[in-house]
């Protein structure tokens, strides 16, 4: 059979052919088809909306990472400038005590001042001392932590800050409080088209398949010295009859997915909404926290120069001097802390309403 049949490919037949002995032969055959689905129940289509909405739900998970990213290099920028304006505090600090200590060894050697309270002040400036290395041994932590944040390795160097930065200009409150542009809620909106239109492919395996092809053949036998070359072209339509359930359960499962990220989607929506309004309340808090540190550090600075200049007359004792000196470097502290603190608080307010940490 397969002889003959190359035999009427190569349109070589003779009515003097033996059907049972054709004889030996040889057959090239060189064959080509083109074909184009023409219909596919919807799952083509379906099956591009999902891709797209796939890599747009990619795209937002790349923008969270990188707001993520840019929100911890703000943070960790404003960490440096809050360890080196404490280790400023604290220096003021020492500073303040060394000059109570000179004068009081002059009062001392003058005899106007007990040996217990000069060795009183004295303490309290080691101590103050101390917490000065404390407070630079922060400043290299918090500049090894830039370096780690940018990916770069950690060593010896220290990070130069400009003394008056225009970028925290540009750290700015967000105009509004609206957070459905935050890359997870827009992620997982992409997700549910996607699950929706992967239901639609899966309803299509339940619709017929239309096809259009063309092809062309040609042949070419040596033994007998002939050739020949045909062409065929139509429509082929399939309907899956029965398929076990299979396309039934591929269909719940899509479905299932649909319900699912219904539901995750509502809940990031609730948790940013929390966040967003969290974001907010401690923003505010920290604005105000930072007002009165304000003003508490202007009236320690006013009662410690007050202080000052009554004990180096002799009219305030020593220990009433150390707990004005140190209430001054600790309203000076809560105020570096608070202006940190407030600038910290914006950058994680503009996160949750979905903007980068600074204004392009």
């Amino acid at each position: 059979m397969m002889a003959f049949g190359s035999i009427l490919n190569q349109r070589a037949f003779d009515f003097s052919l033996d059907f049972n002995h054709p004889g030996r032969i040889d057959n090239l055959n060189v064959t080509g088809t083109v074909a184009y689905n023409l219909y596919s129940g919807g799952r083509a289509t379906a099956g591009r909306t999902a891709a797209r909405a796939g890599a747009m739900a990619a795209d937002q998970d790349l923008r969270s990472v990188r707001l993520q990213l840019g929100a911890g290099v703000v943070r960790a920028y404003l960490g440096i400038r809050k360890a080196r304006e404490a280790v400023t505090a604290v220096a003021a600090g020492v500073a303040a005590y060394e000059a109570a200590v000179a004068n009081a060894r002059l009062r001392h050697a003058a005899g106007q001042m007990l040996k217990s309270d000069l060795l009183a002040l004295e303490v309290q400036l080691a101590q103050t001392r101390e917490s000065l290395l404390s407070a630079r041994h922060g400043a290299r932590l918090a500049d090894q932590a830039f370096f780690y944040i940018l990916g770069l390795p950690a060593g010896e160097e220290t990070v130069e800050l400009a003394k008056d930065d225009p970028s925290l200009a540009a750290l700015t409150e967000p105009a509004t409080g609206d957070y459905a542009q935050r890359p997870e809620i827009m992620g997982l909106e992409h997700r549910l088209r996607a699950a929706e239109a992967a239901v639609e492919a899966a309803r299509g395996a339940r619709r017929p398949t239309v096809n259009a092809f063309a092809s062309y053949q040609y042949d070419r036998g040596w033994q007998l010295n002939r050739h020949g070359d045909s062409w065929m072209a139509g429509a082929a339509v399939d309907l899956n009859v029965f398929d076990g359930g299979q396309t039934s359960g591929r269909i719940h499962e899509a479905q299932a997915n649909v319900t699912q990220l219904k539901e995750m989607l509502r809940q990031a929506t609730l948790g940013i909404s929390l966040e967003a309004n969290q974001a907010r309340l401690a923003h505010a808090s920290a604005v105000e926290r930072l007002q009165v540190t304000v003003d508490a550090v202007a009236q320690a600075e006013e009662s410690a120069r007050l202080s000052r200049a009554r004990f180096e007359q002799g009219a305030l004792l020593t220990a009433e001097l150390i707990a004005t000196e140190s209430r001054l470097v600790e309203t000076r502290m809560r105020r570096v802390v608070a202006e940190a603190d407030e600038r910290i608080a914006l950058v994680d307010l503009r996160r949750a309403v979905g903007l980068a940490p600074l204004n392009p």
